[in-house]
């Protein structure tokens, strides 16, 4: 019966992060018209022309983004950044091997030139590629926190605060170092010799790792501190492994980072609303995945080293009940 209910929440997950695909069509709208039913009863009881012109322009300003941003980031990822590099790295420098291999055939031109293309391929990727790698970063956090606020505030309201700054600042920063060591666990395990167990852990880690992306958007916005929104992925795995596992799978597609981070960014905004949209099946297994516990303790010792004993850093997550949870 167990294994049937983690069938289910997997099955479930994989469902849910496909949802923002549907939402996205009509997300802009709903958002845009519950912004002029909110203008609307101010427009009536005011009746000078000049009052009513400033509530039409803060419903304008107010008007949602969400599909604009997300069409940005598929120009930006896939428009730009990837066709680049399919248009140079694949069409062009193969085609020009090509020719010169029919023209010259084995005559030293053809050594000089795989010189020279290696030369050009440097200076096209430390000029072209890793600006614009940075600079899509940038752009993509904002537009990510852009769409993840505006869809939270259309279905949930106003965002929850965190007690303090300070504590503000100390969960975003610890979160990063923590997915940044657990996306080094990952691929570590992906190296272990025995197959398929390595690529399993891989796939299944990436998985968790993706929804807690996706999911981290609502939680922070709910005031959910690291420990519970990690204890609430190890806790109901099944679900979170379904959720992300359709973003894992599409950026393992292809074996050049370039590419599967173009494909993530191009996806992952439809994965914030998804995550944004979805009630996770929960309790289907007592058997919690305690994935995460290495690379908190890791995190605790760089920031207890770095910081000091006297700075109090981020725990490491506790079980915490599916009542408080919720």
């Amino acid at each position: 019966m167990e294994l049937k209910n983690i069938l289910s929440a997997i099955i479930k997950g994989v469902y849910d992060s496909f949802r923002g695909m549907v939402v996205i069509f009509y997300l802009d709208k709903e958002i845009n018209d519950s912004v002029r039913t909110r203008h609307s009863p101010a427009i009536r009881q005011k009746d000078s022309e000049s009052k009513t012109h400033l509530s039409n322009r803060q419903g304008k300003q107010e008007r949602s983004k969400v599909g604009r941003n997300v069409l940005q980031c598929a120009l930006l990822n896939g428009g730009v950044f990837l066709l680049s590099v399919l248009i140079f790295e694949h069409l062009l420098l193969p085609t020009i091997d090509a020719l010169i291999e029919m023209i010259f055939g084995d005559s030293s031109f053809v050594t000089v030139w795989f010189w020279v293309k290696h030369f050009i391929l440097m200076v096209y990727r430390s000029a072209w590629l890793v600006p614009l790698f940075l600079l899509s970063k940038v752009i993509n956090a904002l537009w990510f926190q852009d769409i993840a606020d505006s869809a939270y505030r259309h279905s949930r309201g106003r965002p929850v605060s965190f007690p303090s700054i300070s504590m503000f600042f100390a969960d975003s920063f610890f979160s990063i170092v923590v997915q940044c060591l657990f996306l080094i666990q990952a691929t570590l395990t992906s190296y272990i010799p025995i197959n398929p167990l390595g690529y399993i852990l891989y796939i299944t880690q990436v998985s968790l790792l993706y929804s807690l992306y996706s999911f981290e958007y609502k939680w922070f916005n709910m005031g959910w501190e690291l420990h519970k929104r990690l204890s609430f992925i190890e806790e109901n795995w099944p679900y979170f492994l379904g959720f992300g596992l359709p973003l894992t799978i599409l950026t393992q597609l292809s074996d050049s980072w370039v590419i599967s981070g173009c494909v993530f960014s191009i996806l992952f905004p439809l994965f914030i609303i998804s995550g944004n949209e979805a009630t996770p099946v929960t309790g289907v297994t007592n058997l919690h995945l305690q994935l995460f516990t290495l690379v908190i303790g890791t995190g605790n010792t760089l920031f207890s080293r770095t910081i000091g004993k006297s700075k109090k850093v981020p725990q490491t997550p506790v079980t915490v009940t599916q009542n408080r949870v919720r």
